[in-house]
């Protein structure tokens, strides 16, 4: 690994378990190249160690891991880089996929922020361990992409039509929603988080899930948000087309069903429509048929115009203002 990549990522074994922590804290962990490959590296030398679990955290509070470094790919891509783009996602697909396939529980200590490949490092192992402070989401149809890191295979595989609510509109999960939808498995006050590796290693003999239901703090998940609605993402998001969903989400007439249709009308159309099939057919595939699918789709779309706009737009300019292709569905804005 790049002396860059041995700072931005920490990793150790100590009593049987292994430790890695990101560690870029200014960039919210967005993940490089270099620390992609040092983390499967790692990974890959710890498969003949004899370990209990692994350990996946961060040493800021502020963010587990925001997602991938997205304007670095939007850079290669306005250089005519297309090799540079398809190394970095490549590689992360694959460091997806053999954290999914670990000899050994992988768990993710999430606190702060976790989006789009923060949740390919935590969702695909074993354990997820939120506290108060977590945020997770999948943005990206607002930047002119979609959802990745293997979400077209865990997204459709959540309760209902959830998955297909998270995907199209980047909805922002806090703690209670997350373990209310599965893809947290465990909550930890942040002030008991630095407990749970010296746990795991006093507790080798024991599941891991008994060792970190008694780290446990009282689970907020009767807080969830998202399960007060339930009901209505269900009816809304499972209807069959894009153009149904709206119409189903303009006849509830709430609060949360006008936020979702913000949401839609702010995200790329085009991405919308890569996500919908996307989800739509995930579920009948496994998780490595499903990476090998985003990954020929990242190869069209990182040159599209929306990429290029909704990167520049969240991420360079800031402006928050994309101007997409089309500012419509089919033809038509979602909300006229």
């Amino acid at each position: 690994m790049t002396d860059t990549a041995a700072v931005e990522i920490l990793a150790h074994v100590h009593r049987g378990v292994g430790r890695i922590l990101l560690n870029r804290p200014k960039a919210l962990n967005a993940l490089t190249a270099d620390m992609v490959a040092a983390i499967d590296r790692v990974l890959a030398a710890w498969e003949d160690t004899p370990l209990s679990a692994v350990l996946i955290a961060s040493t800021s509070t502020k963010a587990f891991c925001a997602g991938g470094d997205i304007r670095t790919i939007r850079e290669d891509s306005l250089a005519g880089d297309a090799e540079a783009s398809e190394r970095f996602f490549a590689s992360e697909y694959r460091l997806n996929a053999r954290i999914a396939e670990y000899p050994v529980p992988v768990v993710s200590l999430i606190d702060g922020l976790c989006m789009g490949g923060g949740l390919g490092l935590s969702v695909h192992g074993s354990f997820r361990v939120v506290t108060e402070r977590a945020v997770l989401a999948m943005p990206e149809t607002g930047i002119g992409f979609f959802p990745d890191v293997g979400a077209s295979y865990f997204l459709p595989r959540l309760p209902g039509a959830i998955g297909m609510y998270l995907g199209l509109t980047g909805h922002r999960l806090d703690a209670a929603d997350a373990l209310y939808t599965g893809l947290a498995t465990h909550f930890v006050p942040a002030d008991g988080l630095d407990a749970v590796g010296e746990a795991l290693a006093d507790n080798p003999g024991d599941p891991l899930d008994v060792v970190l239901n008694r780290l446990a703090g009282r689970s907020p998940v009767a807080g969830s948000g998202l399960a007060e609605v339930r009901g209505d993402v269900d009816w809304a998001f499972a209807a069959p087309a894009l153009g149904e969903i709206e119409k189903r989400l303009r006849h509830l007439e709430t609060p949360w069903a006008a936020a979702a249709l913000a949401a839609l009308e702010s995200a790329s159309p085009e991405s919308l429509e890569i996500t919908h099939a996307l989800l739509a057919r995930g579920r009948q595939h496994t998780l490595r048929e499903c990476l090998d699918a985003e990954l020929a789709l990242t190869r069209t779309t990182i040159r599209t115009p929306d990429f290029l706009e909704g990167v520049r737009a969240a991420l360079v300019d800031k402006d928050r203002t994309p101007n997409w292709r089309r500012a419509s569905l089919g033809g038509r804005t979602l909300l006229s």
